[in-house]
C-alpha cells in the first residue's frame, strides 16, 4: 500500500514538473530578440509585443507569420501607456498566436510607412520559431 502511494506521488510530481516546464504562453518583445531561435510547444499561446507609434505614420507590417507553426488569434492590437497623458506618445503593438503544429517557421516584420515605396524600413524584427 505504501509503495502504491509513493509511486502515485512520484508520478504526480513528474507530471507537475513537466507542466511547469511548458508555460501556457510565451511572450517575446524586441528587448529579448536575442532569445531567438525560440523554442515553443504545440498548444502554447505565443505573444509578440513591439514598440510602436502609429501617429508618426510608421507601423509594423507582417512579412512572414510562420504559418507552418502559428495560427493568428486576431489582428494587431495597439495600446499606449495610460500614465503618459501625451497625445502622440508611443505604445505597444501586440499580436497573439496559437502554436498549432510542430516544425520550424520564420516570424518577420518590418517597421515602415506603408505609402513610402522603395524606402528601407526603419526597423526589422525577425525570429526563427521551433515548435515541438
Amino acid at each position: 500500500m505504501l509503495v502504491l502511494r509513493l509511486t502515485a506521488l512520484l508520478s504526480l510530481a513528474a507530471l507537475l514538473s513537466a507542466c511547469a516546464q511548458k508555460p501556457n504562453s510565451v511572450t517575446l518583445d524586441q528587448k529579448h530578440q536575442s532569445k531567438c531561435p525560440l523554442e515553443l510547444h504545440v498548444g502554447q499561446q505565443f505573444i509578440l509585443r513591439l514598440p510602436s507609434n502609429p501617429t508618426t505614420g510608421f507601423r509594423w507590417l507582417m512579412r512572414d507569420a510562420a504559418p507552418q507553426v502559428l495560427k493568428s488569434l486576431g489582428p494587431e492590437v495597439y495600446s499606449n501607456p495610460e500614465d503618459t497623458g501625451l497625445v502622440g506618445s508611443s505604445g505597444i503593438s501586440t499580436w497573439r498566436f496559437n502554436v498549432v503544429a510542430a516544425g520550424e517557421g520564420q516570424l518577420s516584420l518590418t517597421y515602415e510607412r506603408p505609402w513610402e515605396v522603395g524606402v528601407v524600413p526603419a526597423q526589422r524584427f525577425t525570429c526563427t520559431l521551433k515548435a515541438k
